[in-house]
């Protein structure tokens, strides 16, 4: 059922190459379908929002008041209640650790008395996006920004199946979040930026909104330093692991989205017959099979490789989302990998428990972003602005460098900004 790639062939990273970018790069008509939603919403506003949202899923209904959340609301499950209880305080403690990073101010003084600083403010407004009505994601995205004091919160999140989620409005009005809006896709993406005009958008989509964000991105509002896309997972496996374990670890992401990629990665050759039989039968009674099929047909892989030299190339060129180290040995891998958004180690940590209860986020790096950005933090939600206190005698002997470099790069105006501050000039 999934694909194999055997690494004891020639070329086999850029076989690798080849299968990631076609996953990766993003189809012409997938940037038109969304630069038209943009542009339309742009001009248009709230009408063009409300026919996006009658056209996509059938929506009449946008913004929510607190009677409506407070309603539906009443209608969850204790249980429920509880479980996001729960993770909302794991979560919580675990980014209330990431707030001595902003809140150890940066000055330094030098020997003429100018003051240098970096201040630490939180960003003004954020909106939210949560797809698929998960009250897990909602919580990941908000409670940092909470913690940063971020001072206007909004959500996002679309309906599903013509429903409310009352589990998503408990966990926004648990963290504090009282403007809501029931809108996803691409269309969601517009709004917050073009009618609610927040500073910034975070949280994962599907294709068309990670789309949206990438265009709209520095241009009209900041998102996240990550690309946050379709989930991923990479499983490594030995001959020693549970094969029921990676079987149900592939499929954990390959329930979510077509689009979704799920990579398992052996030197155990036994392993991978028993791996592409054992998903057949798993899916034969999951709710979301068509879905979880179509991903592992079209994203599916497997790698056979003949080393840990391999292993380790391997993973840090896929550079994936999710990492599951299902191995005895696992400490001899997972800090020599670079490229990776969480990494979960050992036969105890599968990576679907740390989407609820584990504590760390799980709004992180994909395709291939890992290279170079990290999970969602605290830091996403805090400017960093420079604060310059130059002194009488500071400036006198900073500026003659400072005017030999503006006037050899040609810039004469800086040159004499600098002078008009001297009494040497």
């Amino acid at each position: 059922m999934i694909k194999i790639l055997n690494c004891s062939n020639k070329n086999n990273i850029n076989k690798l190459k080849n299968f990631l970018d076609t996953r990766r790069v993003e189809k012409n008509n997938n940037l038109k379908i969304v630069y038209k939603i943009l542009k339309d919403i742009k001009k248009n506003k709230f009408k063009a929002l409300l026919n996006y949202e009658k056209k996509f899923s059938k929506n009449k209904e946008i913004k929510l008041s607190n009677d409506r959340i407070n309603k539906s609301i009443k209608k969850l499950d204790p249980k429920v209640k509880k479980a996001i209880d729960y993770a909302y305080s794991r979560i919580l403690k675990f980014h209330l650790k990431q707030l001595k990073e902003i809140r150890n101010k940066i000055v330094y003084v030098d020997k003429f008395k100018n003051k240098l600083e970096y201040r630490c403010v939180p960003i003004e407004s954020v909106g939210i996006y949560v797809p698929g009505n998960l009250p897990s994601t909602l919580l990941m995205n908000s409670i940092p920004a909470k913690l940063a004091k971020v001072k206007k919160i909004i959500l996002a999140t679309p309906k599903i199946g013509e429903k409310l989620n009352p589990a998503v409005l408990y966990a926004a009005k648990k963290v504090g979040i009282s403007e809501i809006y029931l809108m996803g896709g691409a269309q969601a993406i517009a709004s917050m930026a073009y009618i609610q005009k927040v500073n910034k958008i975070v949280g994962p989509g599907n294709k068309f909104v990670a789309e949206a964000k990438r265009q709209l991105s520095g241009k009209i509002v900041g998102t996240e330093t990550m690309y946050a896309g379709p989930s991923e997972i990479c499983v490594l496996a030995d001959k020693n692991t549970d094969v029921n374990q990676v079987i149900t670890s592939l499929v954990s992401q390959a329930e979510h989205d077509p689009d979704s990629q799920c990579i398992l990665i052996t030197k155990d050759k036994k392993i991978i017959n028993k791996v592409n039989i054992g998903i057949i039968k798993f899916l034969k009674n999951l709710p979301r099979k068509k879905t979880a099929t179509t991903s592992l047909k079209k994203n599916g892989l497997i790698i056979f490789v003949k080393n840990d030299k391999q292993i380790l190339d391997v993973i840090n060129e896929i550079a994936p989302e999710h990492l599951e180290i299902n191995v005895k040995n696992y400490k001899k891998y997972d800090k020599k990998i670079f490229n990776a958004g969480s990494i979960c180690n050992g036969k105890y940590t599968p990576m679907s428990a740390s989407d609820y209860t584990v504590g760390t986020n799980h709004v992180l790096p994909t395709s291939g972003s890992s290279k170079f950005s990290s999970g969602l933090n605290i830091n996403e939600f805090i400017k960093k602005i420079s604060v310059v206190t130059l002194s009488k005698l500071g400036v006198e002997k900073i500026g003659n460098p400072a005017i030999t470099l503006s006037e050899y790069e040609k810039l004469y105006g800086h040159a004499q900004s600098i002078k008009s501050r001297m009494r040497r000039n």
